[in-house]
């Protein structure tokens, strides 16, 4: 199973997602949701958690919107 999560996601941001984490509360958070949710999907599709196709639907869209929100604050 491929790995989702943003430090494979963005490698080329890797110290900027360490500094954010550390000083941008809002980026903390946004980061948090990230992971749990890529985590959450990861169980799914590992068959550890049971789930409808619109839910995980839902997730990935979620997912998307959040790494969507996280690389508009790795460019400023």
């Amino acid at each position: 199973m491929e790995k989702h999560d943003l430090l494979h996601e963005f490698p080329e941001h890797k110290e900027r997602i360490h500094e954010l984490k550390i000083s941008d509360v809002h980026f903390r958070k946004l980061f948090d949701e990230y992971h749990e949710i890529e985590h959450q999907i990861h169980r799914i599709n590992m068959g550890s958690e049971i789930a409808n196709d619109k839910f995980i639907h839902e997730l990935k869209a979620k997912l998307l919107f959040l790494k969507d929100e996280i690389y508009a604050h790795l460019s400023k």
